[in-house]
């Protein structure tokens, strides 16, 4: 098959290899890259702040619905991108594919782990075991889970704007503001 690959906008004196670059993202890709972005957002903002919320049948039914969804929602994601290439031009070390890769599945877990742990919060609470071990054990996993997906979420951005200041294709791989290739595009074929 055949693949797009945009050509970075290279600076005066740079050296980068206009062949040497990484594949794009489809437009489905990067609509739930964006869409879920959204979601997460929406989560944070709407968080449970206080166990004695989940008393309220229809709120906790709609914790159940949000949480059940951000699981579809995370695994549409991974299956629309599976065996989808790397960004990263081909030149890069060998360190950047490995963190990217781990960066990458670690959000996935952290993400998903959000949304188990708030599940299993939700049913050690509609056991009445609102206290005790257990119920401390669902919340620390799902405050540990906040917390690295925030870590790896920040890393993750910290490393599209190094790429964006590199301007190798990799931000302009998934991101449609600040451009760093020009618009023209070359078509690439896949000789595997």
């Amino acid at each position: 098959g055949s693949r797009v690959v945009c050509a970075p906008m290279l600076r005066k004196g740079s050296k980068v290899n206009t062949t040497d670059v990484g594949q794009s993202y489809s437009a489905t890709g990067k609509f739930l890259h964006w869409g879920f972005i959204g979601v997460f957002a929406y989560g944070i903002f709407k968080q449970v702040d206080d166990l004695n919320q989940l008393e309220d049948p229809a709120f906790l039914r709609f914790e159940f619905i949000f949480a059940c969804a951000f699981l579809l929602i995370l695994a549409l994601r991974l299956w629309v991108m599976r065996g989808q290439g790397s960004a990263l031009p081909q030149s890069a070390p060998d360190w950047q594919r490995v963190a990217a890769k781990l960066v990458h599945y670690g959000m996935y877990v952290a993400l998903m782990m959000i949304a188990v742990t708030g599940l299993a919060i939700g049913v050690v609470f509609t056991l009445g075991l609102r206290d005790g071990a257990l119920m401390g054990f669902c919340i620390a996993a799902h405050e540990a889970s906040i917390t690295a997906s925030y870590a790896l979420i920040t890393l993750h951005v910290a490393a599209a704007v190094y790429h964006r200041f590199l301007r190798d294709g990799v931000w302009s791989a998934m991101v449609p503001l600040f451009k760093e290739r020009s618009r023209d595009q070359v078509k690439v074929t896949d000789q595997g």
